[in-house]
């Protein structure tokens, strides 16, 4: 499959991004690139595992984020010959599938309840056959090339074998147990969720102080709550221990008001004497500070809120059957109509809402699963302070290890049918409980028949074991010896301690080695406005959207320039910035292809079909030339083919796609291939072979970025042998590396910039030569054809014009000038016809005033502490460079 299709290229005059992508994609797939055979060692090999987005998923700017930098290391690694694996799947995220399919039996007028376990299940898996792929295909067209022969999804039969053979390993070795305890309870999906999947948001409540009268006395102990209606299982009064007001209190007892209830008043060093009125009501059954004292204290454990929301028995008879919120209203009123409601007053304070559903957590005291994390922690913790796990940016290695060090045991039950059914199986009969990898047909102890525990396994648990679970995990399969260790992880901050630290842990564990050896957890996407992209505060914005607008290659060059250290926003001109690249990417390549000659040596045709032959890196003999523009060119290629890999290697993206692109557009297009354009247009053998060269070696060197763009046109390279997505990736060639040309290069190309800003302040008619000498120094010869300007005979032979027969399009060059009007560098403009002196001085005057203007109005700015201090870093570092600019200029046009 070689390349070269002239006649196509003329008829292609323009890039449709649409059209190319769906075609280009196709091809890949049909060559079987993305699916490597499961050979060689995980250090030989290059696999990472996709963070598997939720079945109910569709592509949101962060996958495109994640996605388009998995991508960009996978190409670069896949081109570099390494057998190369990207690991796709899906979650069946129970909470979030099970929602979407109980709101559509809703709307068909039916209850999950109603359905019936077995029934609601299989509705969800028939949901999912319909609508789950549709994230997968979305993938795709963002350009990520997975292994989709190798898709998995978490409850596929290989994989509930893997978590069932997880569960029963953790409780044989007595980390996983059955508790009652106190729990996150998520009243909008009706089930228990971890710590880590609770949000704290700041709230308005209203805080009551309640008296509480002292047995057999007078006194009164008066207690703050921003909850009275959880007063109902308050258990004991707690002071602190160093607090002299109530030293003769403690041992003794109040009267909870309108139960009744004795409740001890004890000393605890948890109570701040500070806060409030130092008095602590302790209600061990709806608090987790007051559940740790309540067993530290051995207190009795009251539930008056059930898992419905609603008010038990436990309650009493007045309020029992009320909902949370009706149940605080009428214990207010029956406060207040006893006299014992002291005080009311607002209060904005932390409360906990559940990131699964958005409402309110209630902290209930619940039979639930628990894994005890301390010793799976532990060697998590080492082989990521002995950076065996290297964890970028740096400040996440240490979030990371903060968090372990204070691990708190796992909730891993949830009350839900979607998932992975806890297996565990209990015999009523004679009370035996059995844990096993398979259903057990009837009770060894008594042969009575058993019933299956109802909850599923927290998401997160099945999640855990994903780098090895979809490599055949338990089994020694040929693809878990080949890619595991998987290579790389790239993740958001959020999931460091759910995802993230689980996979370090449990990989350690059961396949005994680390699942990944570098994690690198980008940035967040703001919204443009700054806010988080959210589709119900309408500040989301869809990545598919923008892929039909711009192309697949502009977005994901958007987001990778857009990718830092810190949380930005949206960019639509980095994107934009994408897409004018790979217009400019497509013309500059055609203009080139279209008008160069090409020698291809025996060994590159000879070469097998996709792979690069051995010589070199592609298949364009390696170009040789003595002229300065080409040494110029050629160096700067290879040291920006250094610089860029290195930054793609230390995860540096926005600076790897910012120095590509710069190249290209400034060097090789704007300055290179003007210059060349003469000696291209005569066909000149030496300057085809540089321009075929470098355009082979760029077109590699952004297919990992770009990967659409860069593949239609080496269709059209006449070296091509083969897809891009497998031709070698470009080595840096240090041989080639030339600093006295870049040099040498720098100095004309700094006064043509110069000459051309001059003209343009001025207001030189464009077509006009303007006449210049030039004294002490040597411009190159092609400063006078770009700057438009002929220098007069007693200029060194080096600064006379460039123009020649070739440039049809110049006006013949005007007479001698006269007397210097101005010094450009070493350039003394001339007087003449078309520029009159007078006037450009007037001008220079009047651009130094403007310019003596913005610098005082940028140093009073910046001298501002205030604006320094609130404006955002992005405007006040515009700010400087802006300064710094202009100061430059003023400086130049004084001198």
């Amino acid at each position: 499959m070689t390349g070269g299709d002239r006649k196509g290229l003329e008829e292609t005059t323009r890039y449709d991004p649409a059209e190319v992508e769906r075609r280009v994609f196709d091809e890949w797939i049909e060559g079987g690139y993305f699916h490597p055979s499961a050979d060689g060692t995980p250090e030989e090999n290059f696999s990472v595992a996709i963070p598997p987005p939720n079945v109910t998923g569709a592509l949101h700017m962060g996958h495109a984020l994640n996605g388009s930098m998995q991508d960009a290391l996978v190409r670069l690694n896949r081109m570099r010959g390494r057998n190369t694996l990207w690991v796709l799947g899906t979650d069946h995220a129970g909470i979030a599938t099970q929602a979407v399919v109980e709101k559509m039996l809703r709307e068909e007028g039916i209850s999950r309840q109603e359905l019936g376990r077995e029934a609601f299940v299989e509705r969800v898996w028939a949901w999912k056959e319909e609508y789950g792929s549709r994230i997968v295909e979305q993938y795709k067209r963002l350009g990520a090339s997975c292994d989709y022969e190798r898709e998995r999804f978490t409850l596929d039969e290989g994989y509930v074998r893997a978590v069932y053979r997880v569960f029963k390993r953790l409780y044989d070795k007595g980390y996983i147990y059955r508790d009652n305890y106190m729990v996150n309870w998520d009243p909008g999906s009706h089930s228990a969720i971890s710590d880590l999947e609770v949000e704290n948001r700041e709230v308005e409540d209203v805080l009551y102080s309640i008296d509480y009268p002292v047995e057999g006395s007078d006194r009164v102990l008066t207690v703050a709550t921003v909850r009275p209606e959880t007063m109902l299982a308050d258990t004991a009064v707690a002071v602190s221990p160093d607090d002299e007001r109530y030293a003769d209190l403690v041992g003794k007892h109040c009267v909870l008001p309108l139960v009744g209830r004795r409740l001890p008043i004890i000393a605890d060093e948890h109570v701040d004497p500070e806060f409030g009125t130092g008095a602590l009501k302790i209600t061990p059954g709806h608090d987790p500070n007051d559940f740790e004292i309540g067993r530290k204290h051995g207190l009795e454990e009251i539930g008056v809120i059930g898992p419905d929301g609603r008010m038990t028995e436990e309650a009493g008879e007045r309020f029992a059957g009320l909902t949370a919120a009706e149940a605080q209203e009428a214990v207010v009123a029956a406060l207040r109509e006893e006299g014992l409601l002291r005080a009311e007053e607002p209060y904005v304070h932390s409360v906990p809402f559940s990131h699964r559903s958005g409402e309110r957590i209630e902290p209930l005291i619940s039979l639930q699963w628990f894994c005890r994390m301390d010793e799976l922690a532990k060697p998590a913790i080492e082989v990521v302070e002995r950076d065996e796990v290297r964890i970028t940016p740096p400040q996440w290695k240490r979030v990371y290890l903060d968090w372990m060090r204070e691990i708190r045991p796992w909730c891993i039950s949830r009350q839900l049918w979607w998932g992975h059914r806890i297996p565990v199986w209990y015999c009523d009969a004679c009370e035996e409980t059995y844990v096993a990898e398979q259903a057990p047909e009837r009770c060894g102890a008594c042969g009575g028949e058993l019933r299956q525990e109802e909850d599923v396994l927290d998401t997160w648990f099945s999640s855990a074991i994903w780098p090895f679970a979809t490599l055949g995990w338990p089994e020694d399969t040929p693809e878990l010896r080949a890619f595991y260790p998987t290579s790389f992880l790239t993740t958001a901050r959020e999931i460091l301690f759910l995802w993230v630290a689980r996979m370090i842990m449990t990989g350690i564990e059961f396949p005994g080695d680390i699942p990944f050896r570098d994690v690198y957890v980008h940035s967040v996407i703001q919204a443009r406005d700054g806010r988080r992209m959210s589709k119900s505060l309408g500040t989301g914005i869809d990545p598919l959207e923008e892929i039909e607008v711009h192309g697949a290659d502009a977005l994901r060059f958007g987001l990778l320039a857009m990718s830092s250290t810190q949380d930005v926003r949206y960019s639509d001109a980095k994107v934009q910035q994408g897409a004018d690249l790979a217009n400019k990417l497509f013309n500059a390549s055609r203009l080139i292809l279209l008008n160069c000659k090409f020698e291809q040596s025996q060994s590159d045709a000879n070469a097998p079909q996709g792979q690069a032959p051995a010589a070199v890196d592609g298949g364009t003999p390696r170009p040789e030339s003595n002229r300065l523009e080409d040494r110029w060119i050629l160096s700067r290629l290879e040291q920006t083919i250094a610089s860029v890999t290195a930054r793609l290697e230390e995860y540096d993206f926005a600076h790897a796609v910012q120095e590509a692109y710069s190249f290209f557009w400034s060097e090789l297009c704007d300055w290179y291939l003007e210059i060349a354009k003469p000696r291209l247009y005569e066909g000149e053998a030496d300057v085809s072979a540089i321009l075929l060269w470098a355009l082979e070696r760029m077109l590699g060197l952004l297919h990992p970025i770009m990967p659409f763009v860069t593949e239609e046109i080496w269709s059209y390279h006449p070296a091509r042998q083969g897809h891009l997505v497998v031709h070698a990736f470009p080595k840096a060639e240090e041989s080639l590396m030339d600093a006295e040309a870049e040099r040498e290069m720098q100095v004309g190309i700094e006064l043509t910039r110069r000459l051309r800003a001059w003209r343009d302040l001025v207001e030189a008619p464009a077509a006009t030569i303007l006449q210049g000498r030039a004294e002490g120094a040597e411009p190159q010869e092609f400063v006078g054809r770009l700057a438009r300007f002929e220098f007069t005979e007693d200029t060194p032979d080096r600064l006379r014009s460039g123009h020649d027969e070739s440039d049809m399009h110049a006006p013949s060059p005007p007479p001698h000038g006269g007397d210097p009007i101005a010094t450009v560098g070493p350039v003394k403009v001339l007087a003449s016809a078309e520029v009159d002196g007078e006037a450009v001085r007037s001008r220079l005057e009047a651009r130094r005033e403007e310019l003596r203007s913005e610098v005082a109005r940028g140093e009073g700015k910046l001298s501002n502490e205030k604006f320094v201090a609130k404006a955002p870093a992005d405007v006040v570092e515009e700010e400087r460079k802006k300064l710094e600019r202009y100061r430059a200029e003023l400086e130049e046009l004084s001198e």
